[in-house]
């Protein structure tokens, strides 16, 4: 059976495609947006279930899209066949490469995390931008963490940003969306100590203990973390600043201090 082609830009799909860059649409729909063929890749490669695959040859970068779409089409997702205008209207990327799917947003507990016998987490608090959260999800997957815990959530997960900055790693890395409250209290009953990341101490990130289990604490762009994590965590680390900027982004802090636990737990 032939793919539906769709040419019309006031066709329902399309308009739902365009519907779903939304949060309330998304959330309301229990959908998100996967925009990309190495996104989609690793999405049928971790068993994410794509429900409707929607692709223009038209936009095609290779020659590899074919047995992708093939391979969507194989695991149950229906397909449609967009002519160039009608993809790039439902496209979020300014230049797409011709392949957009959907799929079913899923919700993880503190308690799906599988932890490793030295757990190593990553937890976030209040991050503002997307594509933040996308590059601090890369790094978390780089660095080996059993799981990134978003707490007080401000960026939704399902972000088109956060998926194409993640390159599809919010496939493979176990992400917990929690209240700050709740996830201190978990750590604590599971004898995980916090580290937490400011300007405010004098505790250097390379001088301070990141072995064993352990707990990350980065704060959002503007404001930090909040005096919950500041007060409530286990030790306070910064990373020393030799020139006239007082803080790093957030997203290559976060690098930068997951590295050095790995150094440490490594060495």
């Amino acid at each position: 059976m032939l793919p539906e082609k769709i040419t019309s830009l006031q066709n329902p799909r399309v308009k739902q495609l365009v519907k779903l860059r939304d949060r309330r649409d998304r959330d309301d729909a229990g959908l998100f947006l996967v925009e990309g063929y190495r996104e989609v890749r690793r999405a049928l490669e971790k068993n994410i279930r794509l429900t409707e695959l929607y692709f223009s040859p038209d936009w095609f970068l290779g020659e590899n899209e074919p047995a992708l779409i093939e391979q969507a089409k194989q695991a149950g997702a229906l397909l449609f066949e967009l002519s160039k205008d009608a993809f790039a209207k439902c496209a979020y990327r300014d230049r797409p490469d011709g392949l957009l799917a959907v799929a079913p947003q899923w919700k993880n507990s503190l308690n799906d995390l599988k932890l490793s016998p030295h757990p190593f987490l990553l937890v976030v608090e209040s991050i503002e931008k997307p594509g933040n959260l996308g590059t601090i999800l890369r790094s978390a997957d780089a660095a080996g963490c059993d799981g990134v815990i978003v707490c007080d959530a401000v960026t939704d997960i399902f972000n088109p940003n956060v998926v194409r900055a993640s390159t599809g790693v919010l496939f493979s890395v176990p992400v917990v969306v929690a209240e700050s409250t709740v996830v201190h209290a978990w750590l604590k009953g599971k004898g995980i100590r916090t580290a937490a990341t400011t300007p405010h101490t004098t505790n250097i990130y390379t001088q301070t203990d990141l072995r064993g289990p352990l707990a990350i604490v980065m704060g959002s762009e503007q404001y930090g973390l909040s005096e919950f994590w500041m007060k409530g965590a286990d030790t306070l680390v910064r990373i020393p600043m030799a020139g006239q900027a007082d803080s790093l982004n957030v997203a290559m802090a976060t690098i930068i201090t997951l590295f050095e636990a790995v150094r440490q737990r490594n060495g």
